[in-house]
């Protein structure tokens, strides 16, 4: 009995990620023929070339979203994370080469500090992530404006050339997003840490029962995913040559929509790095389309929130439970029937 059931268990894990990497990726291909026939400036070699640094640093945040909700939380302080890094990419160094540097060392240091904090309030203190982080991302954003005044500040030619540039016709910025995406797979798939990790995400209460400390699993992963978040900003203030102070700002929906399309349960668990990156450009691309078609942006706001909801659909929703829900239900009425 014992040896047929570790097959099946093995067997459904493969499923679970075939599924979550399957579903989006033919949702692309789909996306994709439609917007050739619908909106063929949407799939224009330039669109796509400029389309693909964005989503690239969408990618960059979802995974950082990811290990949190690996963990059955959730970090709401996205905008004020990669907002900061912008602003102290931008700002300290002012147009100077030689500021770079040590602007990317203290847009890292803030990276670490809000992550230690969320995971604090979160793993330590037990507060509710979403109060928790929402409280982060408010300091987060004073800091924002304590540093820029609300002033944009134009990007230094050397983070242009990193976050910006191209070598061999590939957009840096995919470059960096696959970095992360093998980083990301690396440690959470291929290491004991990673696996400890996945497993206090699946059930606290039995890691807790078998002595993994997951408090700390669950701090550590707010740490890791503020840095991807300015990992993230780094990047978007060398792709915008003078982005805004709230240049964060659009990643909060789509940072979660990204996670939860690329089959990550948002009540925790496994988690799926490759679906989640081509999710991101699943969503880039959505977003391209729906542009291209001279939609409102509160329309597009729409679009990514219903591609939010069919995603939980899919991956949430119990279907085989209402199809026999549904099947009992008409069976007296079928009887009845002469």
């Amino acid at each position: 009995m014992a040896d047929t059931s570790m097959p099946r268990s093995l067997t459904s894990a493969r499923v679970s990620i075939s599924k979550g990497l399957l579903t989006v990726a033919i949702s692309l291909v789909v996306l994709v023929v439609v917007s050739a026939i619908l909106a063929p400036s949407s799939v224009s070699p330039g669109a796509v070339l400029g389309m693909l640094p964005f989503a690239a640093v969408l990618a960059i945040v979802g995974l950082g979203q990811m290990l949190v909700v690996q963990q059955g939380g959730i970090d709401l302080s996205v905008p004020g994370g990669v907002s900061l890094a912008v602003v102290l990419v931008t700002h300290m160094p002012n147009e100077n080469d030689a500021l770079l540097v040590p602007a990317v060392l203290a847009a890292f240091a803030w990276a670490i500090g809000a992550g230690l904090l969320n995971g604090f309030m979160v793993g330590r203190l037990g507060l509710n992530p979403i109060i928790a982080t929402l409280g982060t991302n408010a300091l987060l954003f004073g800091a924002v404006l304590g540093i820029s005044g609300g002033i944009p500040r134009t990007t230094t030619r050397l983070l242009a050339s990193i976050g910006g540039g191209q070598t061999l016709g590939i957009p840096h910025a995919v470059l960096f997003a696959l970095g992360a995406l093998i980083l990301v797979s690396i440690l959470v798939k291929r290491t004991v840490a990673g696996r400890r990790f996945e497993a206090v995400g699946a059930s606290p209460a039995a890691a807790r029962a078998t002595g993994l400390r997951y408090r700390t699993h669950q701090g550590a992963a707010y740490v890791w995913s503020q840095l991807l978040f300015a990992t993230a900003g780094i990047l978007l203030a060398g792709i915008t040559n003078q982005p805004t102070a709230f240049q964060g700002n659009t990643y909060l929906l789509t940072s979660v929509a990204v996670v939860v399309l690329g089959g990550t349960s948002l009540l925790g668990g496994r988690g799926f790095p490759v679906a989640t990156v081509v999710a991101a450009l699943f969503l880039s691309q959505l977003d391209q389309f729906v542009l291209a078609l001279g939609v409102p942006f509160a329309v597009r706001t729409l679009v990514q929130a219903a591609a939010l909801a069919i995603g939980v659909a899919i991956y949430t929703v119990n279907w085989a439970a209402l199809r026999q829900r549904f099947a009992r239900a008409s069976a007296p009425a079928a009887i009845a029937t002469p």
